[in-house]
């Protein structure tokens, strides 16, 4: 058994190919703004450490930028003195904060794991997802509930054009945000990190309604303010489709079927390794954790078995994006009808 916690402070090439196509125009363009794709098998690979601080540094700058956001509206907000863009700086200024549970989950996975948390804090990422999501979700309600409420009971909208000037602020503070966070969450594996990011554009996309209401009404049409606000509803709901089963798929240890392929196939090609048993991959947080099982010749003394699982390890831990720790266990070649795992076999269903 060979287990090793391994940083290297190099990236990886992009040299694996995918079994998939990616949609171009109008079509992909629109695929990727509801639910960017992630490429999880070929995205470079920073040291764990190193991509933290990236994942912290993002949401520091991002903070900052959305902050200033809110500030920029809160000033329209005192020019004109309008209630309903005081309630929507308001807004902007509250999922602004929400940012703070997910750098709290990034200084968290920094910690050294210990004998209760014996893998690491690095899922206290994935539970800041899940409060992600559900503040997403949480912004579907409410721009439901307002365009409902609003058709039903419609408001005459005061000051046009400072709705419409708050509203591009907003929109354009939030998209910076959230294109800049989708990156950097792909670039360091974090799914928390790209659910923020979809936060953030539909944040964006609420001031989007917000400028297209106010113009419909400015045209003769004010029911267009909460019709809008119905579509921008769906819009929100696209993403929030994307971003649950993004964090669903981590905390249920789903990776791409092809990372697992590059990982065996890595394994497999291990000089002395006769065959992979079994291999097992997991996230962490933005890290990979693997455990593999090798089958080597019956006749090596326990040295070189040792010798071809640390190589193995070594091999993954260089080829596979992301991969940070490796436990290799060693089964040696069975006789014909002799099963070497035969008295722990009603034990362990996954071999």
């Amino acid at each position: 058994m060979s287990n090793h916690q391994h940083d290297h402070g190099h990236t990886h090439a992009d040299d694996h190919k995918h079994d998939h196509d990616h949609l171009t125009g109008l079509r992909g363009a629109l695929t990727d703004l509801f639910r960017p794709h992630s490429h999880d098998a070929a995205d470079s690979v920073d040291a764990a450490l190193e991509a933290s601080a990236d994942g912290i540094r993002a949401i520091k700058i991002s903070l900052v930028a959305l902050l200033v956001t809110a500030l920029a509206q809160a000033v329209v907000v005192v020019i004109t003195g309008s209630v309903a863009l005081l309630a929507d700086t308001i807004h902007n200024f509250s999922d602004a904060l929400t940012a703070v549970p997910l750098w709290i989950a990034f200084i968290l996975g920094r910690r050294r794991a210990n004998t209760t948390y014996t893998y690491g804090y690095g899922r206290a990422e994935d539970l800041a997802g899940v409060f992600i999501v559900l503040m997403i979700a949480g912004s579907a309600v409410l721009a439901g509930y307002e365009s409902i409420r609003r058709l039903i009971d419609p408001s005459t909208l005061t000051y046009p054009w400072a709705v419409i000037a708050a509203g591009l602020i907003g929109f354009a503070g939030n998209e910076l945000v959230a294109t800049y966070r989708i990156r950097v969450g792909r670039r360091i594996g974090s799914a928390a990190l790209v659910a923020d990011g979809l936060h953030a554009r539909t944040d964006g996309f609420t001031s989007l309604a917000v400028v297209l209401g106010a113009i419909g009404v400015m045209a003769g049409f004010p029911l267009a303010d909460p019709l809008i606000g119905l579509l921008i509803t769906v819009a929100i709901l696209l993403v929030l489709r994307g971003a649950s089963r993004d964090i669903y798929r981590r905390l249920m240890d789903a990776v791409d079927p092809a990372l697992t392929e590059q990982a065996t196939t890595t394994v497999r090609a291990t000089d002395g390794v006769l065959d992979v048993e079994y291999l097992r991959l997991r996230w962490i947080g933005h890290r990979i954790s693997a455990e593999a099982g090798v089958i080597v010749a019956a006749d090596l003394d326990l040295h070189t078995a040792h010798d071809i699982a640390h190589d193995a390890q070594h091999r993954l831990l260089h080829e596979v994006p992301r991969l940070t720790a490796a436990t290799i266990h060693v089964s040696p070649e069975a006789a014909p009808g002799i099963d070497p795992h035969q008295s722990i076999g009603h034990h362990d269903s996954l071999h």
